[in-house]
C-alpha cells in the first residue's frame, strides 16, 4: 500500500484514498472527503485491472429433474359413467352411482398411497346427484382441502382436491 492507492476497507462500505501511513495506522479519504483512520489490516487494495483480463465463461443451467410426486399438475378423475364402464346402458341408475361412489373411493385411496398432492374431480353439471355424493364423501375425509362452498359451487363440473 501507497499514498494515492484506492482502498476498501474489510468489515464496512467505505472505500476510499490513501492519503497517510503511519507505521500500522493508514487515514483515508472517502469520496465525500470525510477522513478516517484504519489499521492496514482492516483494509485491502482495489484493483481496477483484477478483472478486466479475465474471460467471462457462461454455462448452460442444467434442468432440474422434477420427480411425478411433485409435479403441480393434479391428477384427474373423470366420474362421467360412460368413460367408466363399456355398455352404460346395462346399468341403472343406483348402480351407476355406486360404481362412481366406488371409483371415486379407489381414485382417493391410490393417491394417498402414493403421496399425489393434487386430485381433480370431474363430475359434470346435471341435475346435481353425483356432485352432492363427491361433495358428501369429501366432507367425511380427513387432511384434505377443497372449495367446498365456493362461488361456481353448482356451475362448475369439477372440484379441486389437496391431500395435506
Amino acid at each position: 500500500m501507497k499514498i494515492g492507492d484506492k482502498v476498501s476497507v474489510i468489515d464496512d462500505d467505505l472505500k476510499g484514498t490513501i492519503l497517510k501511513i503511519i507505521a500500522d495506522q493508514v487515514k483515508i479519504e472517502d469520496e465525500h472527503g470525510f477522513t478516517y483512520n484504519f489499521p492496514k489490516s482492516q483494509l485491502t487494495l482495489i484493483d481496477s485491472g483484477l478483472y478486466e483480463n479475465s474471460p467471462v465463461i457462461r454455462k448452460n443451467e442444467s434442468s432440474k429433474n422434477v420427480s411425478k410426486r411433485h409435479n403441480k399438475t393434479p391428477l384427474k378423475l373423470d366420474l362421467h359413467f360412460q368413460l367408466l364402464v363399456n355398455n352404460s346402458s346395462d346399468y341403472d341408475a343406483f348402480e351407476r352411482l355406486m360404481i362412481q361412489k366406488e371409483k371415486l373411493l379407489e381414485t382417493i385411496d391410490f393417491c394417498r398411497k402414493n403421496h399425489i398432492k393434487n386430485l381433480e374431480i370431474i363430475h359434470g353439471i346435471g341435475d346435481g346427484v353425483l356432485q352432492k355424493m363427491v361433495y358428501d364423501i369429501l366432507e367425511g375425509l380427513s387432511n384434505v382441502e377443497y372449495d367446498e362452498h365456493g362461488f361456481f359451487y353448482h356451475e362448475s363440473g369439477r372440484v379441486e382436491v389437496k391431500f395435506l
